[in-house]
């Protein structure tokens, strides 16, 4: 087992990376309050893993009960959250009661935003099933809805108590959710670490056919890379936007076809051939490196080119983005693999011409 830690004064916390560890209560119980647990996950994780934790829990005498939602980005939304507090509520959970998020990225913003927000706040652990979010979503304490407008636009910041990423739960993933988490992966490669791009370039084939060290160590480096940008800016002020590259074109699009169609990951994959090929007329990236990026997504089994979507709704739904400040659209950009900027200072022009290219396949 791998272990990190987020430093973050009296809210710091581990990260426990390896095999079997949904079946150690030492990695729970130690962050719990009191013996007093919700387990929030949804009906696809559910059968998968909810009754063996459930039984951890009360063999070592601590009170557990689930709130089962239903699975897909669709219903991240304040309807199914209340769906949380409706059952905490019911329970009369005080605020020694510990939220569980088991589950992939959904849960883990739903119950952290729950946890955030329920009797002014209660404490959480993110327990996520996924690749994403393994290396992205249950690190750094993002928490949200979405709203029709705009992806993540109702949130908070809230920390977990522990994250554990048990490697075990990505044998029953679909293959198209564990490339989607690659696409997280791939990301941190790209924004600030060269020498992660190329391990993975090496060991892409390694890592699609679930090599176990191959992903505790891509976990490890992934949330090493989060964890080291959270530390210096936790609230999003400055470098943390990094972490968004491809995040504002993949929004656009998950929110152009309707979330749940485009998996984030697919979004965000498509987001970030879009950043490099603009980053590219911008003379940042050069020919070379703009294919690498291309290829290496292709070899993550992730999609390059982007739905049909027009330049108008493209622009009006990123002027919808949380990085828009002074109503100029912020964008995530590159100067090169491993090396990203976010600014507004960029050629209109070009952004159209990316905008209105749908086929970057090389």
């Amino acid at each position: 087992m791998q272990t990190l830690h987020i430093q973050l004064e009296n809210r710091s916390y581990p990260i426990y990376i390896g095999e079997g560890l949904l079946s150690q209560i030492k990695l729970i119980e130690p962050h719990l309050k009191q013996k007093h647990v919700a387990i929030v996950t949804n009906t696809t994780v559910a059968p998968l893993y909810l009754d063996p934790l459930l039984t951890l829990l009360k063999e070592h005498g601590i009170k557990a009960f689930p709130i089962i939602l239903p699975d897909g980005e669709s219903y991240k939304n304040q309807e199914t959250l209340n769906l949380i507090y409706d059952v905490l509520l019911k329970e009369k959970c005080e605020r020694t009661v510990t939220l569980i998020a088991l589950g992939g990225g959904v849960i883990g913003d739903m119950t952290g935003y729950a946890a955030a927000t329920y009797l002014r706040g209660v404490p959480f652990i993110q327990i996520p099933t996924t690749l994403l979010s393994q290396v992205d979503s249950s690190v750094g304490g993002k928490t949200g809805i979405n709203h029709p407008m705009g992806k993540n636009m109702i949130g908070a910041f809230y920390q977990p108590q522990c994250v554990i990423a048990d490697i075990d739960t990505l044998k029953t993933l679909p293959q198209r959710e564990f490339s989607a988490g690659m696409a997280e992966v791939i990301k941190y490669g790209l924004i600030r670490d060269e020498a992660f791009f190329n391990w993975l370039e090496k060991n892409i084939e390694g890592l699609i056919k679930l090599n176990p060290s191959l992903l505790i160590e891509a976990i490890q480096r992934s949330c090493q890379n989060k964890a080291d940008v959270v530390e210096m800016d936790e609230h999003e002020s400055g470098v943390r936007a990094t972490l968004n590259l491809g995040h504002t074109f993949g929004h656009a699009i998950e929110n152009a076809m309707g979330y749940g169609v485009w998996l984030h990951g697919e979004a965000v994959a498509t987001g970030m051939v879009m950043a490099a090929h603009l980053s590219k007329l911008m003379g940042w990236v050069k020919d070379n490196e703009f294919n690498r990026i291309v290829k290496l997504l292709k070899e993550a089994k992730l999609p390059i080119d982007p739905p049909k979507i027009t330049e108008d709704q493209y622009m009006a739904l990123m002027s919808m983005d949380k990085k828009v400040v002074d109503g100029k659209i912020r964008l995530v950009l590159q100067k090169g693999i491993g090396d990203s900027v976010i600014t507004s200072d960029y050629d209109s022009k070009h952004l159209k011409t990316t905008l209105q290219n749908s086929n970057f396949s090389v």
